[in-house]
């Protein structure tokens, strides 16, 4: 097919057409920007913070205790019959000889007397079998009788003798029987229930104590301790007694002595069992009581403290926002030493006195500024725990978030 040069001439006059009607249309609907728009600087960010403080800082270990008792002792009868008194109360405070219950003692007495009485006729049979013995010998050395005579006489000496002998055991075992229906406490404690009433005949052979006694002072507190805080307690305790606090459940907290470090670590939970021993003289204490503990353990001197919620967690450690001249915070890589939920030790990277951010990291960038809500206030005073985690379970070198 072939086109005239008017063909060609109208084809390109009405693409011309075209081209100009989109370009009309596209500048009418174009606006010309009158100029850049430029932004303001972003309001300071409102902060809570406090100042970095320079102290001592107690080095210490956390646990869960227990209230042992140094001495339990259920007593039993060591005689049988039925208790014909009883002296305390449950639940009494009695000190060693203390005289619990009385069982009957009659029988006993009767017992004693009956061996009393067979020693009283044995010694007399003694008698005349000597003066028999004697007789026999006589007669021996004048030749009237046989020797044999004299020899049954001795031998029947010997005889009653040993009879005598078995005699006076009777009657210590009598007199211990008879010491026995009256029951004392051997230590000093507290009385439980008591499980036999007057009245009730009682035996060696009964399977159930008549009552148990608690010692309450001094008294123990057991509690354990991760094995890698062995070493450290070991060389700490050679330096000196260890200081224990036990605090029971809305009470006050209690001084005690660690007095127990168990012979081997058990390998189930890794941990090894500690004792201390509290002299309880209010009562405070009281057995089978939970309780928390404290185990002192030093301190950590001149440290840099700084409560917790300063300390933030980035990709490549630990760090904290400081506050520095004309309000703008500082992104500052630290090392610390430790941690616990309350404060933080920090070992390298902020100095004593410096104000850090304690609340509304999230919204802030090196560099910018902040709003301080409130005063600075200092770190919550509070010992460091040996069970808290560091930056990285132990001392490692500074690097930024």
């Amino acid at each position: 097919m072939t086109c005239g040069l008017g063909d060609i001439r109208a084809r390109f006059l009405g693409a011309a057409v075209v081209l100009l009607a989109g370009s009309t249309f596209a500048c009418g609907s174009t606006e010309v920007p009158s100029g850049p728009k430029t932004r303001g600087a972003p309001p300071p960010v409102p902060v809570e913070v406090a100042r970095a403080e320079r102290r001592s800082v107690p080095i210490e270990t956390a646990a869960l205790g227990t209230v042992v008792p140094i001495q339990t002792v259920a007593v039993r009868p060591r005689v049988s019959g039925p208790i014909v008194e009883v002296q305390f109360a449950e639940g009494q405070e009695v000190a060693a000889g203390n005289v619990l219950l009385r069982i009957d003692r009659r029988p006993y007495e009767v017992a004693l007397a009956e061996q009393e009485a067979r020693l009283a006729r044995d010694r007399t049979q003694l008698g005349l079998a000597r003066t028999q013995a004697g007789r026999a010998r006589a007669l021996v050395q004048r030749d009237l009788v046989a020797r044999e005579q004299l020899d049954e006489a001795r031998t029947n000496v010997a005889s009653i003798e040993a009879t005598i002998a078995l005699d006076e055991v009777a009657i210590e075992a009598a007199r211990l029987s008879l010491e026995f229906t009256e029951i004392a406490s051997p230590i000093h404690g507290r009385t439980g229930s008591l499980l036999a009433t007057l009245g009730n005949l009682v035996s060696p052979a009964s399977l159930e104590p008549l009552v148990t006694i608690v010692q309450l002072r001094p008294i123990y507190v057991s509690f354990a301790v991760p094995e890698a805080e062995l070493p450290a307690i070991r060389a700490r305790q050679a330096e000196g007694a260890l200081r224990v606090t036990a605090r029971a459940p809305g009470g006050a907290a209690t001084d005690g002595q660690l007095t127990f470090i168990d012979s081997a670590v058990d390998a189930a939970t890794g941990t090894i069992l500690l004792k201390a021993t509290f002299l309880n003289d209010d009562g405070a204490l009281w057995p089978g009581q939970s309780v928390d503990v404290t185990l002192a353990l030093g301190e950590i001197p001149d440290a840099v403290v700084v409560p917790a919620a300063a300390v933030q967690a980035g990709q490549l450690g630990r760090y904290l926002f400081v506050v520095g001249p004309n309000d703008t915070v500082e992104n500052r890589p630290i090392v610390l030493t430790r941690i616990d939920e309350r404060e933080a030790v920090v070992a390298d990277g902020l100095q004593g006195g410096e104000t850090v951010v304690t609340d509304g990291q999230l919204r802030l960038v090196p560099g910018g500024r902040v709003k301080i809500v409130g005063s600075p206030a200092p770190p919550v005073s509070a010992p460091v725990s040996r069970d808290a985690a560091t930056a990285d379970g132990g001392p490692a070198e500074a690097a930024s978030p």
